[in-house]
């Protein structure tokens, strides 16, 4: 049972950083967490209208 763990585990942490991590070409080389980030902080900063 401990290889299964193993291996599931090693699966999980590739889909992790494939997922969220590795750079886009299409986000302009950034990872999505970052461009996710970026764009946050630019909704915060844009101001609504009243």
């Amino acid at each position: 049972m401990e290889g299964r763990h193993q291996v599931e585990r090693a699966i999980f942490q590739w889909i992790t950083w494939y997922n969220g991590e590795r750079l886009h070409s299409a986000l302009d080389y950034v990872s999505p967490a970052e461009y996710e980030g970026a764009l946050r902080r630019s909704k915060e900063q844009t101001p609504r209208p009243a």
